[in-house]
């Protein structure tokens, strides 16, 4: 029963999320500074929740810090798509661009977004470290594994793009993608990432598992399935974007200068 509540209350939290934060992005955009100024509040109360679980290794305490970080991960993404945390060059890729020059103008396309990351990611780590309970440590890492890795196959080259996720003040972005039936790196990547899937759903799983053990391991175990779940979206006839079709509403009618 703790292993099937953790991964249904895991899927409806990563589905629900992601459509929550489309559905704000669509919003107009008048209302951006109000959305950030209040995603930055809940950012606080989230890493206070991580602070205030990380000492305790009740199940109570995993499902908080595991829903306190998808929140804290949720503020970026957020940040992201609002254009607030974006990168310095604001302007699509040159198409004669190629190589290492390709590359940095891609890297800057999205330079404070990783910054922000890099910063999030070390308040984690500063607010878990050498606590017992690790499930916000280990759901952070894992999101910002799996969204690297995301990120370096849509630069490589992938099938399906999820162009329609990003709002109008971010398509330049577009150009820094590549549409192709897949890449060099998607496999390794995909069987690294489902390696890994097995390795923590035996832990859960284990006989000798704690209620804690058996809980913490099926939130991470079931957040990264999702997750190379969405890697095969990338290049699979069945584009992801009708799981998350009511999200994309908000957008419905809008000029792109909404």
């Amino acid at each position: 029963m703790t292993l099937l509540a953790a991964v249904l209350y895991t899927v409806l939290v990563w589905w629900l999320s992601t459509g929550v934060i489309l559905y704000l992005n669509g919003l107009p955009r008048a209302h951006h500074p109000a959305l950030m100024a209040v995603a930055t509040l809940l950012l606080g109360v989230a890493l206070a929740g991580i602070s205030a679980s990380a000492g305790d290794t009740g199940v109570a305490d995993a499902y908080l810090a595991f829903s306190a970080t998808i929140a804290v991960w949720g503020w970026q993404e957020l940040g992201f798509l609002l254009g607030y945390v974006t990168g310095p060059r604001r302007i699509a890729c040159p198409p004669e661009a190629r190589g290492w020059r390709r590359l940095r103008h891609a890297l800057a396309a999205i330079l404070y977004h990783e910054l922000a990351l890099l910063l999030l990611g070390a308040t984690v780590l500063a607010l878990t470290w050498q606590q017992p309970n690790t499930v916000a440590l280990w759901t952070f890492v894992v999101l910002w594994v799996m969204r690297t890795s995301a990120k370096l196959n849509v630069y490589l080259g992938v099938r399906n793009l999820s162009e329609s996720f990003l709002p109008a003040h971010l398509r330049y972005l577009h150009s820094y993608f590549r549409q192709r039936p897949g890449n060099a790196l998607f496999a390794s990547s995909v069987i690294a990432s489902t390696a890994a899937a097995v390795a923590v759903w035996d832990v859960a799983v284990a006989p000798t598992a704690t209620p804690y053990q058996a809980c913490a391991a099926a939130l991470v175990a079931t957040l990264l399935s999702l997750a190379v779940l969405e890697h095969w979206f990338m290049v699979l006839p069945m584009p992801s974007e009708w799981l998350w079709r009511w999200g994309l509403r908000s957008r419905e009618g809008q000029t792109p200068s909404a």
